[in-house]
């Protein structure tokens, strides 16, 4: 039976190419996915993990529960100096610190600007740090600076660097740039050093440090220093190896990679999900042609069991040889995936092909072919010899009443159901589980549809190609429903990847529409001010200087946390009185907020609603041990996700009251000239040229909040393209097989008058339409998942609104259409060049 099923795929192999191709993408995808995740997973445990050997102990402080991080003194350090066993004693510094180059723009990503201190051991080095360039900072005006962000910026020794740091900004002398490993820098950002003496100043206080690096003495056994240590450090403090730390960086950096590499696993799924139809529209194409032959084997004495072995076994050869190569190719496609996101935050790192990965491979692309040709083997074996022998089986057509049909409908009336269920009725924490349920059920359904709506979309779009092309039209339309069950498989392909793609579309725009307004619409001042994420924590003095700014008018936004108003925990954002109204957009629906200047409160009106709160209401507000009373002056419209207007509005006044100490959330600044590039060099020379601070005009709002999303979007859409290729390659193979079928008839047309151009033409007419069945279907699923997915949002985020992107599903429509007419190529061409003799001669 092996030697036949190989006999057979040999004999096949042009018709079982595109199979093959199908199955090694997926499998392509899949390897791809699991080397690139394996080998980032890998390359970022090591880098976290590197420079922690040269780390024996590490000493950090406790902290009180809620309060500030602890630190520890310099008499500890000078202690722990002199322990038995330890050759140095290290104090570190750690804090926020960001540097700007020449032009003023930050260096280093947002999250990750530190600054720290140069301790030098008595040899006038330190071991964290090695040099490329000029030497360590010494005294309070030199700083030295990491190689990337010296490179980046453009600066060398000896030249004048602006740093910000949570006490403000000032110049310094660059003395160094240095190279140094994870434990100091995270990749991608920056790190500031300063003299120790500084470093305490700006970050700490006087003598006291974050932590203390232990180097321990050559011989000393770590277990044995370890006691040693912990009996010297006070006894809130703690004390580890290095080693442990290594592994505990190690283990947060692979969640960031397990996380990637599942959700291009998921992707790998949908394109081999995708590749199932071309399979199984395949193995039913050729088991349909080899019928009498597989009737013969039975007549001469092959039993139905061997028979199915036999043709079972060729999709385990095709699925075996489509792995291999997927295997091979996917280690390509990691390389490339790798050379293409490469950069400081996802370095380049040697592949790593697991033992685990090429079982997977092997597994599931063997599986799928099997699984895929399990139901045309079936049906083929269902057909009685005799019956076989007289004619080959001819595809039936999908019925009303078919079973098909019924379970079809069942699904997409239950997935409907479900997923319109989901997004207006079901409580917010399962909804999307609800919808995500119902949109795989409603989708499954009405792919077993497709058949059905293949006639009547044809016959819709029958009289525009009666228009355009008569009689190419007219056959392309009728060959096109001759077998709709064939039609449907291969449109279903290329409505799965539409269907994604649409969604994807969908939840984008309407995201981004709400997140370009989510700040924007509620800012009428020029500039935003706010301290980058992990930065200088503003605080109403931060924005003095903007007195000095001829024509201005500013308001800090100052964030006080802990009130108690009403019995109902609050938080109060105190503000200018007299200015906050140019500044923020407040669209007051009861009141006046000129009631700021009175000394009352206003509050947002979902706030307000929430607690039975009116105009005029004198409620009893409570902060720690104060006490005292606040009257509502105005209520107004806000988003409750809103990044600028607060749920209680106060006067600054009010809140100086309760609290001495408010955070400054931002600045809202306008300018007497309006927008510039003038004015807005103005405003930061005003606040000191400080790099920690971001002074952003409307459009930089705009581009800062809503461009991850296109920056993921456009990942996703990456990865959908496979499905998208084999989806292609599918109505390739489906025409490759339809032109075989039909060579006798393609040279009837011919002898009959019809030329070679005509024939192309019949072909690729044929490919279109298949492609917009699917991308009509796709497109229609997608905005329905895309509409409830984005329902589930609305309760909780106030302003989210359903957005059709009706651009960028035409654009991929015209792709899809685009990718048919390609697929078609080379059947059509194939098509013209039938011999008209020799096909019309053939049975």
């Amino acid at each position: 039976m092996f030697r036949t099923a190989l006999r057979n795929v040999l004999a096949h192999k042009a018709r079982l190419l595109m199979t093959v191709f199908a199955v090694m993408l997926g499998v392509t995808f899949v390897t791809g996915s699991l080397v690139y995740g394996d080998s980032q997973k890998q390359a970022n445990t090591d880098r976290a993990s590197a420079g922690y050997d040269r780390i024996s102990l590490n000493v950090s402080p406790g902290a009180v529960p809620g309060g500030p991080p602890g630190t520890l003194d310099a008499r500890t350090a000078a202690s722990l100096a002199e322990v038995p066993g330890v050759a140095a004693a290290a104090g570190r510094v750690n804090g926020f610190a960001a540097v700007a180059d020449p032009e003023g723009r930050l260096l280093g990503s947002a999250e990750f600007r530190k600054g720290g201190n140069f301790a030098p051991a008595k040899d006038g080095t330190d071991p964290a740090y090695a040099f490329v360039e000029g030497s360590g900072p010494v005294g309070g005006k030199a700083v030295a600076l990491d190689e990337a962000s010296a490179a980046k910026g453009g600066y060398h020794v000896g030249d004048t660097v602006r740093v910000g740091t949570s006490t403000g900004a000032e110049s310094y002398r660059l003395s160094g740039v240095f190279r140094t490993d994870a434990s100091k820098l995270t990749p991608a950002g920056s790190l500031v050093l300063f003299a120790d003496a500084t470093a305490q100043k700006l970050f700490l206080q006087p003598g006291r440090y974050t932590d203390i690096e232990i180097t321990a003495a050559p011989g000393t056994d770590s277990a044995q220093l370890l006691s040693r240590v912990e009996a010297v450090i006070p006894k809130d403090s703690t004390a580890v190896t290095g080693a442990f730390l290594a592994r505990l960086q190690a283990n947060r950096a692979s969640t960031g990679s397990d996380t990637m590499s599942q959700i291009m696993v998921g992707f790998a799924a949908v394109a081999l999900f995708v590749a199932t139809f071309l399979i199984s529209n395949t193995f039913t194409m050729l088991v349909s042609r080899r019928t009498r032959e597989l009737a013969l084997m039975r007549a001469v004495g092959a039993t139905r069991k061997q028979v199915r072995r036999i043709l079972l076994t060729e999709s385990v050869l095709v699925g075996v040889i489509a792995s291999v190569a997927g295997i091979v190719a996917g280690s390509g496609v990691a390389a490339l995936l790798q050379a293409v996101f490469s950069s400081a935050e996802s370095p380049d790192a040697p592949l790593t092909l697991l033992p685990s990965t090429v079982i997977i491979a092997l597994v599931v692309g063997t599986a799928l072919p099997v699984l895929a040709a399990w139901v045309p083997v079936r049906r083929a074996m269902a057909i009685p010899p005799v019956a076989a022998l007289g004619a080959a089986e001819r595809a039936a057509p999908a019925r009303a009443g078919s079973l098909r049909t019924g379970i079809g409908s069942a699904l997409l009336v239950t997935g409907a159901a479900a997923t319109l269920y989901g997004s207006l009725g079901a409580r917010a924490d399962d909804a999307r589980t609800v919808i995500g349920l119902g949109a795989a059920l409603a989708l499954t359904g009405a792919l077993a549809l497709i058949p059905l709506l293949s006639r009547p979309f044809t016959a819709l779009l029958r009289p525009l190609l009666l228009r355009c092309s008569p009689v190419h039209g007219d056959l392309a339309a009728r060959n096109t429903v001759r077998d709709p069950r064939r039609t449907g498989a291969t449109a279903s392909a290329l409505a799965i990847a539409l269907a994604l793609a649409s969604g994807l579309s969908v939840l984008g725009a309407s995201a981004t529409q709400y997140l370009d307004g989510a700040t924007t619409r509620d800012i009428t001042a020029d500039y935003f001010v706010q301290a980058p994420s992990g930065g200088q924590r503003m605080t109403p003095a931060t924005a003095e200087p903007l007195k000095k700014l001829s024509g201005a008018t500013f308001s800090p936004l100052n964030q006080s946390t802990e009130y108690e108003i009403g019995g109902v925990r609050s938080v109060l954002t105190g503000v200018d009185p007299a200015a906050i109204g140019r500044l923020l957009r407040y669209e007051v629906t009861s009141g006046s907020l000129d009631s700021l200047g009175q000394g009352k409160v206003a509050v947002a009106d979902y706030k307000a609603r929430a607690n039975g709160w009116k105009v005029g209401q004198s409620l009893p507000v409570k902060r720690l041990e104060q006490q005292g009373e606040v009257t509502i002056g105005a209520i107004y419209h806000a988003d409750e996700q809103s990044k600028v207007l607060p749920s209680i509005t106060a006067p600054d006044s009010l809140v100086a009251r309760f609290d001495s100490t408010p955070h400054t959330d931002s600045i809202v600044v306008a300018t007497a000239g309006g927008p510039g590039r003038a004015q807005l060099a103005s405003v930061v020379k005003a606040l000191g040229d400080n790099p920690a601070l971001s002074v952003l005009d409307k459009e930089s709002i705009r581009s800062e909040d809503t461009s991850g999303i296109g920056d993921q979007l456009g990942i996703f859409y990456a990865m959908l393209s496979m499905a998208l290729v084999i989806a292609a390659l599918g109505i390739a193979n489906t025409l490759a097989m339809s032109v075989l079928e039909r060579r006798k008839e393609i040279g009837t047309l011919r002898a009959l008058g019809l030329d070679r151009a005509g024939v192309t033409r019949m072909i690729r007419i044929e490919a279109l339409l298949v492609g917009a069945l699917g991308a009509a279907v796709g497109t229609v699923m997608g905005i329905f998942m895309g509409w409830a997915l984005g329902n589930t949002l609305q309760e909780s985020v106030a302003g989210y609104a359903l957005v059709i992107p009706w651009g960028r599903l035409a654009l991929g429509v015209l792709l899809a259409l685009a990718g048919a007419l390609l697929a078609s190529l080379l059947p059509a061409r194939r098509a013209a060049r039938v011999d008209i003799p020799a096909a019309t001669a053939a049975h």
